[in-house]
């Protein structure tokens, strides 16, 4: 389903003669099959996967070290909403950064189409489609988009870990 919120997102920005004017997820996903073959729905699933751990490693592992920094240099109480708030959106920061070079080449691996004559598509793998954005428009292409990118990132980490705070809280208030 990658595949179908990646294209249509994406067929908007195309310009008419490219556009693909899918009119909803089911026809993204019959055209494709029909059109690309059943394969092409997981296009971008490797880059997605690898973001996805990575995700988890500077997510998780950052918290923590950062609740410990904000408790010590700003004089925060430990755990407390405020707290991880700040960390979680630092968190969501460092992952974001470590993370958009993958979100942007399963976009693209997602998004592309095979060539006309060569009937080859652009993007082979995550480092191939890396190294192609970087050589053709400088390694900052892998980071457009950043700031909503991160909006949705932090916002989503900060959600998350207030919500398992206030779990934690309400478990050791409630249940001890």
């Amino acid at each position: 389903m990658e595949v179908a919120t990646v294209r249509m997102s994406n067929d908007a920005t195309l310009p008419a003669s490219e556009r693909r004017n899918y009119s909803g997820v089911l026809d993204v996903v019959k055209r494709v099959i029909k059109e690309e073959g059943v394969s092409t729905l997981w296009r971008g699933s490797i880059p997605f996967a690898q973001r996805a751990a990575l995700v988890g490693v500077f997510q998780v592992a950052t918290l923590d070290q950062f609740k410990g920094m904000y408790a010590h240099y700003l004089n925060q109480k430990k755990n407390s909403i405020p707290n991880v708030f700040c960390s979680a959106m630092t968190s969501g920061l460092i992952y974001s950064i470590a993370t958009m070079p993958l979100e942007a080449s399963k976009n693209r691996m997602a998004s592309q189409k095979a060539d006309k004559v060569t009937g080859k598509l652009p993007y082979t793998s995550t480092l191939q489609t890396m190294r192609s954005v970087a050589g053709k428009d400088g390694a900052l292409a892998l980071y457009d988009g950043f700031l909503p990118y991160y909006l949705r990132c932090g916002g989503h980490t900060v959600a998350m870990f207030i919500a398992v705070q206030l779990m934690r809280d309400f478990y050791t208030q409630n249940m001890n």
